[in-house]
């Protein structure tokens, strides 16, 4: 009898399920450009695809930001609405011991839960109603109800355009 080649859900898949939370699993083709891995998303809009940002800031130690993949993040902004005076880039070096996940696979999920720090979600997310992010693994992704995501990790909906 053959076997189903059905990938291991991931651990956001994982918490997302135990919670109750409907999301789509995606799967992109992942390669690796100048030392920093990429994916195709084929046909899908990059607008509605968000990355998970992480950042420290000068008060509070580490805070994420989760923005459209073609914008850029305020610095400015989310230090504001985290209670900062500044925010700056968690070093690439430093990234996985504070997070826990590698450059391309940090997610809200998988941050909230282990690791608790605040989360700020761009309020396009809320206008557009289903988002994609990262599922944990670099090439895993879910698309999800963005008022699902944002409540059950606690992030409100602010203005983060850069």
């Amino acid at each position: 009898m053959a076997k189903k080649n059905k990938s291991k859900k991931t651990l956001v898949e994982q918490i997302l399920d135990k919670a109750s939370i409907a999301y789509e699993p995606l799967t992109f083709a992942t390669y690796e450009e100048n030392g920093v891995v990429q994916f195709e998303h084929g046909d899908i809009d990059e607008h509605t695809i968000y990355k998970t940002l992480a950042l420290n800031g000068n008060k509070t130690g580490p805070v994420v930001g989760v923005v459209p993949l073609d914008w850029h993040l305020s610095e400015k902004k989310l230090a504001a609405v985290s209670g900062n005076k500044k925010v700056e880039m968690i070093p690439l070096k430093d990234l996985v011991k504070t997070t826990g996940y590698i450059h391309g696979a940090n997610n809200p999920v998988g941050i909230y839960k282990t690791k608790h720090f605040p989360i700020f979600i761009e309020q396009e997310a809320q206008k557009q109603g289903t988002i994609i992010v990262s599922s944990g693994e670099v090439g895993r992704s879910i698309k999800i109800a963005a008022s699902d995501l944002a409540t059950f990790v606690a992030a409100p909906f602010v203005d983060l355009q850069r």
